[in-house]
């Protein structure tokens, strides 16, 4: 699949590391460090913008090695960038961790995975269909 893109950062643009890769890393595009407190959140800029086809989002994920490493993740993950958005995608990066942690430009930050969706139709009912786990949630299945 094609999709237009405008890169304002000074980094490349993104890219799948392997060949089974889902995602591609974004990364921070800073006129200089951010620091993320315990607990605080901040609003990161990439420099990209995007025209993703219609019936497509692009899904922001936090990546695995910030979170292990430093308590880094998404406030909103996933995040979705909707088909129709045309401006500079951010992330919402928090810091869950005890420590502060400095974000540096060209930093990777978060993956973007671009995915398929459908639009629902509702249908209004009385009832639904009886499955085996029926209204069961919440850890109903743990053992």
């Amino acid at each position: 699949m094609r999709v237009r893109i405008i890169n304002k950062s000074r980094h490349p643009l993104p890219a799948y590391e392997t060949l089974f890769s889902a995602g591609m890393d974004l990364r921070a595009n800073l006129d200089g460090p951010v620091t993320i407190g315990t607990l605080q959140r901040v609003l990161v800029p990439t420099g990209l913008f995007i025209e993703l086809p219609s019936g497509f989002e692009a899904q922001i994920r936090p990546r695995s090695g910030l979170a292990v490493k430093h308590g880094i993740s998404l406030v909103n993950a996933p995040g979705t960038i909707d088909a129709d958005y045309r401006g500079e995608i951010k992330v919402i990066l928090v810091n869950l961790s005890d420590t502060p942690f400095v974000v540096r430009d060209g930093e990777r930050i978060c993956q973007m995975v671009v995915a398929r969706h459908e639009r629902v139709e509702w249908e209004t009912a009385d009832h639904l269909s009886e499955t085996e786990r029926g209204a069961g949630g919440f850890g109903h299945t743990g053992r």
